[in-house]
């Protein structure tokens, strides 16, 4: 008789014990990056009345089943649901969430281990550090190198480190962008054919351009090119379309660099000669289509001379407007952090007031073998136990196995709460069977006791 009321007391605590969970889950239904919590039960085991009996061919004896009683039920296991909750937009540009698999990796100080995270929370404190909603550092690299291409490469072998928005000991000072002296300047346009051609001799322009340069220090300089039409009686030679040659008209222009403020300017004129079509003349040797112009900016300046490429193979003569402008001058001055920008790729972009961008850092992911193995620790952090894989080191988002990052985004609880609620009845249905069982075998008990009067 005791053995139903002891089965009645271990449903009673497996129930209550599932209750608890999902009394947790309803709990965290909007907790960032909460994972929600599943109970399974299993019966403890069973007590054999009598064992399994084999069949007898000889006697034509049939075999028997063994005759159990069960003696309760436990708590099976309590399971992470580790798949990915709904994102939420927030459009806070430190807020991130993960598509797929992996966590953000965060730690308290440097005495701390490292702890993993869903939830993307993050933003700035006074020093310029990305930290967690609890002032944990956020983790990452940031030595970088650019390639040829002009892409950015981390070095992501290396350990990671915690991620500074304003300085690292790697990039020194982020809050400043330096200058960068101008060593190429493309022109592009025309040169109208209609203009009187002018004598050698004088050097009156007919069409000027004017363009900044800068010089390593940042300072801006204000550079003129002043075009004028010196001859149009020359010609050149030409190879017809069956293979016989000629020669055909073209028209010289020269053109002189002029400083508004009356700095050095070598290689100060040069010439360009546009054939019968108004088509540049490229790979004459007298009137190259590239010049490099070299400019002091003085000795009170505090910087070196700058040697500058000047392109006009973009030029073209035609009876129009003219209309020649610079396209493309590189070289930028000193600029001042205003935002960033945060890529699916977790680099953090810094913007800069002088219109320039720089790599700030790269967040890094951590990816384990069994997610469902990581230990809830609270503050919606887990840690590795042994049964979740280690960590070993951190991979960029979108390889090796983790997802990509979804900027201005967060991570919401996976609970389900259709399925908690519809999981709430059928345990407290499970639990008043269970005190049944125990009120039953009680009232059974009492009638046993009542048969001595």
């Amino acid at each position: 008789m005791m053995r139903s009321m002891f089965s009645g007391v271990s449903g009673l605590k497996a129930h209550q014990a599932k209750m608890d969970v999902i009394g947790n889950n309803v709990a965290n239904v909007n907790t960032l990056g909460f994972k929600a919590g599943r109970v399974t039960f299993q019966e403890i085991f069973n007590q054999t009345l009598r064992g399994a009996g084999a069949p007898d061919a000889a006697t034509a004896r049939g075999g028997t089943n063994p005759m159990q009683i069960g003696l309760g039920i436990a708590v099976g296991s309590i399971d992470n649901q580790m798949t990915g909750g709904s994102p939420q937009r927030t459009d806070n540009p430190t807020d991130l969430s993960i598509s797929g698999d992996g966590f953000f990796i965060v730690k308290g100080s440097t005495a701390d281990t490292f702890k993993f995270t869903r939830a993307g929370n993050f933003g700035l404190d006074k020093l310029g550090n990305l930290v967690s909603g609890d002032g944990m550092n956020v983790y990452g690299w940031t030595k970088y190198e650019t390639l040829g291409d002009g892409t950015v490469k981390f070095d992501t072998e290396t350990q990671i480190g915690p991620i500074n928005l304003y300085s690292d000991a790697t990039n020194g000072n982020k809050k400043i962008i330096a200058a960068k002296a101008t060593t190429y300047a493309e022109f592009s346009g025309n040169l109208n054919s209609a203009y009187a051609t002018k004598a050698s001799t004088d050097t009156t322009a007919q069409f000027s351009v004017p363009f900044t340069i800068y010089d390593s220090l940042g300072n801006a300089h204000e550079l003129n090119v002043n075009f004028r039409k010196t001859d149009s009686t020359l010609t050149i030679p030409v190879t017809n379309p069956d293979g016989t040659t000629g020669t055909q008209p073209a028209t010289q222009w020269t053109y002189s660099i002029s400083d508004k403020d009356g700095n050095s300017v070598s290689a100060t004129e040069g010439k360009v000669i546009f054939d019968s079509k108004g088509k540049l003349v490229l790979g004459d040797t007298t009137s190259p289509e590239q010049a490099v112009l070299n400019f002091d900016p003085g000795a009170g300046s505090g910087t070196d001379k700058i040697d500058i490429t000047l392109d006009f193979k973009k030029l073209t003569q035609y009876a129009a407007d003219s209309s020649v402008k610079p396209s493309n001058v590189n070289g930028y001055t000193t600029g001042n952090l205003v935002t960033f920008n945060v890529g699916s790729d977790g680099m953090l972009t810094g913007v800069y007031s002088n219109g320039q961008q720089q790599p700030l850092g790269l967040i890094a992911l951590a990816g384990f073998d069994n997610p469902a193995g990581l230990q809830k620790v609270g503050g919606n952090l887990f840690i590795p136990t042994t049964n979740s894989g280690d960590f070993i080191k951190g991979v960029p988002a979108g390889s090796q196995g983790v997802g990509t990052l979804s900027p201005g985004t967060l991570e919401m609880s996976n609970v389900d709460l259709s399925r908690e609620f519809t999981d709430m009845i059928i345990t407290q249905r499970g639990f008043q069977a269970n005190s049944r069982i125990i009120t039953t075998s009680d009232e059974m008990l009492q009638e046993l006791v009542n048969l001595k009067r």
